[in-house]
């Protein structure tokens, strides 16, 4: 029998050029990662106080968003530092179904009056701003700043925490859609309040929030089922983004048939908000991380070119309509609805129901036509969703 010779190892494959190279295996990479080693409780109870500190850090600063920015940027603190844990998938789908309600909550039957009276208008306003957006998109996505479908979902003018949430039953990086969401918000509400102070004076802040006000507890009951059904009906039927959407849906037709009054107190609303900002940013890593930060000037240009060519609509509204310009800008700036309506609220002569029908018709539109415009865009773009790892 004739003798083997010996055996050696295959040859090792050539490494990916994509692929960051590993880092150097010293002493203070290990003392660095060492937070992914400890027990879990260690870490929610580590996430749940920077968690607490981002909060009021940016409460003090007047930021938009601090209940579910601050949990985010926590939970990207202890990503990025190896964190382990992640929020199940159940406590997720709850926390999205209540920020349906609440969005529900916000769309009243006489905003959706006022749309109705001057529809015209509306459809201009709403047409234009989405259309630019999503051209803004189009450019991010067509030269690669940006993967797959991610700019067209980060550069939606809706409700950023929507926006967010449905992104990813569609193939976006959620992770980068939240920064893109999330800075745009930040930067037009910025810019609104320089535009408010500078028109009509200093912006009120927001009232003092009652954590715990009295309760009705029989239609917060119902509106825990209008979510638990939606949860229910989205995960039996597998709709996309549907633990957000169908509570959304089906609060927004029985409140406005005057079935039902939503009740969320915000003390649960701060929960789920932490829920939704823990989801996000604990599934950011440091490659992502980078990616960001690589991107963020051309994403920080698109973000005030749409902030200045929606203002050029509101100043058509001006000429054309009549429209008060402080109104004008507010209602048409592509930003959070909810900052939009305390700016409005606390400055003068502002036309608060025409701010808010307006901000509402768009948030109404982009989440019914986010999916298709995405689809859209990447069959001409040759994209696919596409997550950077």
């Amino acid at each position: 029998m004739p003798e083997r010779g010996p055996r050696h190892p295959p040859p090792p494959e050539p490494a990916d050029p994509s692929t960051p190279p590993p880092e150097p295996d010293n002493g203070k990479t290990r003392r660095f990662r060492s937070l992914g080693r400890r027990p879990p409780g260690f870490q929610w109870a580590t996430l749940a106080v920077l968690s607490v500190l981002a909060v009021v850090g940016l409460e003090l600063l007047h930021l938009p968003a601090a209940l579910l920015l601050g949990p985010m940027a926590a939970a990207i603190l202890l990503a990025s530092a190896e964190g382990s844990v992640r929020v199940p998938a159940i406590p997720f789908y709850i926390a999205q179904g209540i920020v349906g309600c609440m969005i529900a909550r916000g769309i009243p039957v006489t905003v959706l009056t006022e749309i109705a009276r001057d529809w015209p208008l509306f459809l201009a306003g709403v047409a234009w701003t989405v259309v630019v957006a999503a051209a803004l998109g189009w450019l991010l996505t067509r030269w690669r700043i940006l993967p797959g479908t991610t700019a067209v979902w980060g550069f939606s003018p809706g409700a950023a925490s929507s926006m967010t949430l449905i992104s990813e039953a569609y193939g976006a990086d959620v992770r980068l859609v939240a920064f893109m969401q999330y800075l745009r918000v930040v930067c037009v509400v910025v810019v609104a309040s320089l535009v408010a102070r500078i028109w009509v004076g200093p912006v009120g802040d927001a009232p003092a929030i009652d954590w715990f006000p009295d309760t009705d507890w029989a239609w917060f009951a119902a509106t825990m089922a209008v979510a638990a059904a939606g949860i229910a009906i989205a995960l039996r039927f597998r709709v996309p983004a549907g633990p957000l959407l169908l509570p959304l849906t089906i609060g927004v037709v029985l409140q406005d048939l005057g079935w039902l009054t939503i009740e969320l107190p915000p003390w649960l609303l701060a929960v789920s908000y932490a829920l939704v900002g823990w989801a996000i940013g604990l599934r950011f890593t440091r490659p992502i991380l980078a990616h960001a930060a690589r991107a963020l000037p051309r994403v920080l240009l698109s973000i005030f070119a749409l902030i200045a060519l929606c203002g050029a609509f509101a100043a058509v509204l001006v000429v054309f309509a009549g429209v008060d310009p402080l109104t004008a800008y507010l209602a048409t700036s592509p930003g959070g609805m909810d900052s939009a309506a305390i700016i409005a609220a606390s400055s003068r002569n502002v036309d608060l129901p025409f701010v808010m029908a307006m901000q509402t018709a768009r948030v109404i539109v982009v989440i019914l036509t986010g999916p298709s415009l995405a689809r859209f865009i990447a069959s001409r773009t040759g994209v696919a969703g596409g997550t950077p790892t």
